[in-house]
């Protein structure tokens, strides 16, 4: 026997119309790239979506087609994100703090045919055009007054929509058809395309709206100050519009004053990595400024300092959802939300609970592995190799031609971590990144949260450097507080309960500043490499 439901294909546009015809007044405040700070809703950002897919259609982008777009987190990008699929074209999302060489190697592997981009981003896009031969145009999304001299051939956004009427439909296609395209980091080599498709896309929101995940509603308000173009946005481009939420957009603009005025809009739920809450933390203590609409803040992208998730919680009373996830994973994994055994723990065992990442939802299963690929014990001790699998989780990788999985499904994280036996994760390192001394493990995340605690530590990286005997020994890079000159003694102080003595830094070095990858990452690849550079050698201490 065969099932009587119907056949509605998981497609994103269903989102947005859910968003339009349900919940079509709920606010979505924009900072535009232009500078003011604009108003528009469900149902209007639909319409203007519906328009997107039009002109595209007009100028002759097929089903299939890629559109690359490279875009602050706006109103207008939003329209785009759902007017591109809703065409039938995939979205290919293009971090602008990549190198132009890099952008212009991802744009032309992906086989973009045409770019949109922000005014401010022109002059980037009009470095790569030379090098894509293929590319049949560049949309600029602004307004006739601010369009960029860098781009005199380049169509205007507004322009496009003023010559459109709305009066059309989404492409009807497929489930598995695909719907968008993030580029891993490529920080060991070329990066490689994700390929989303609009069902992984529907069930990765469905998951992420969940109680014990983000658990949004239409009651809620959602900035996602995590870019759109970063790890398919987290997610909060498809599940806000299909909770009902409420946006807050805040546009290219990152410093914490910026910021704070976007949360002033009535922001109950925003998501970052931890070097875009250090600077709003500071911000808010020296201002003696309050948070009194924000409910829960999500951290990703890399460990969370305690000393972060004390101060929302303790200080302003947001609650830290520290989670994890990979742009190959859609990208949640993991949520660090309370089961009723931890919520009924102490408080201090609690936040114990939320620096790990947390368990994860239906649609991610876990486990860890030794080398040889057999199953390791959850007991909160054993560290593995962390593998996940799941319909949110790549198979293989853009125009590779095995796949990226093993028989059963098993995609290797590449992290090092540990599993309780209540299911939480605790991301121990990365195993590119995890020093090796004696043969055994030394985790630099452990080193660097236990570093960020000193309330002169700005910054922290702990990365492993050659030793004769020891093949590796750690050194411990330090950024400090401005006007604040901790000793290195200090630091080796607040590691000393965490570690043992062979686990201690050998050398603590004070530096103004750590490197960083394009989505705001510590890049140890290039510490290493700026420390080889400097001609820095080990003290022969052992």
């Amino acid at each position: 026997m065969q099932d009587l439901m119907q056949d509605w294909p998981l497609r994103v546009s269903a989102i947005i119309d859910h968003a339009a015809r349900y919940h079509g007044g709920r606010t979505i405040v924009s900072r535009s790239v232009e500078g003011p700070v604009t108003r528009t809703d469900w149902a209007a950002t639909r319409v203007r979506a519906l328009k997107v897919a039009q002109a595209l259609r007009r100028l002759g982008v097929r089903p299939g087609d890629v559109v690359g777009c490279m875009a602050w987190n706006t109103a207008r990008h939003l329209e785009a994100w759902y007017g591109v699929p809703g065409a039938g074209a995939v979205l290919h999302s293009l971090n602008p703090r990549l190198a132009c060489e890099q952008l212009a190697y991802i744009a032309g592997h992906a086989g973009d045919r045409w770019l949109i981009c922000d005014p401010d981003l022109a002059p980037i896009v009009a470095r790569m055009v030379p090098d894509l031969p293929d590319l049949r145009g560049v949309i600029v999304l602004t307004d006739r007054p601010h369009m960029p001299e860098e781009l005199p051939g380049a169509l205007c956004f507004e322009d496009l929509l003023a010559a459109e009427d709305g009066d059309t439909g989404w492409h009807r296609g497929d489930e598995r058809d695909a719907c968008g395209i993030c580029y891993t980091s490529g920080t060991t080599g070329h990066p490689k395309g994700v390929v989303y498709s609009h069902r992984s896309n529907v069930l990765h929101a469905m998951a992420m709206i969940q109680p014990d995940m983000l658990g949004l509603s239409s009651r809620d308000v959602v900035m996602p100050v995590v870019p759109l173009f970063h790890a398919n946005g987290w997610s909060t481009g498809f599940s806000a519009p299909m909770a009902g939420a409420g946006m807050v957009l805040p546009g290219r603009l990152m410093d914490p004053a910026s910021l704070y005025g976007m949360l002033e809009q009535g922001v109950t739920v925003t998501a970052a990595v931890p070097t875009i809450w250090l600077p709003l933390l500071t911000y808010l203590r020296e201002q003696g400024l309050d948070l009194p609409h924000l409910d829960r803040v999500v951290i990703g992208g890399s460990s969370c300092p305690r000393a972060v998730i004390e101060a929302f919680q303790n200080d302003y009373g947001v609650r830290v959802l520290h989670a994890w996830g990979m742009t190959e994973t859609s990208p949640l994994g993991t949520f660090a939300s309370f089961k009723p055994e931890v919520a009924a723990m102490p408080d201090e065992e609690r936040i114990g609970v939320q620096l790990k990442v947390g368990h994860p939802p239906f649609t991610v299963d876990l486990c860890i592995r030794d080398d040889a690929g057999a199953d390791l014990p959850w007991d909160g001790e054993t560290q593995g190799r962390l593998q996940i699998r799941g319909p949110g989780v790549l198979r293989r990788y853009l125009k590779q031609e095995a796949d990226a999985i093993d028989a059963e499904g098993w995609f290797d994280t590449g992290d090092a971590a540990t599993i309780d036996a209540l299911g939480y994760v605790r991301i121990t390192d990365r195993f590119k990144d995890v020093i090796k001394s004696g043969g055994e493990w030394i985790s630099s995340i452990d080193m660097e949260n236990a570093a960020v605690s000193h309330p002169d530590v700005a910054e922290a990286a702990a990365v492993g450097v050659p030793h004769p005997k020891w093949d590796e020994r750690p050194v411990l890079c330090i950024v400090p507080k401005p006007g604040r000159s901790p000793g290195a003694d200090e630091i080796i102080d607040r590691l000393r309960p965490h570690f043992a003595k062979w686990q201690l830094p050998d050398e603590v070095l004070f530096v103004t500043e750590i490197p960083h990858t394009a989505t705001g990452k510590i890049s140890k690849l290039t510490l290493r490499r700026q420390l080889e550079e400097a001609g820095y050698r080990l003290p022969d201490l052992r």
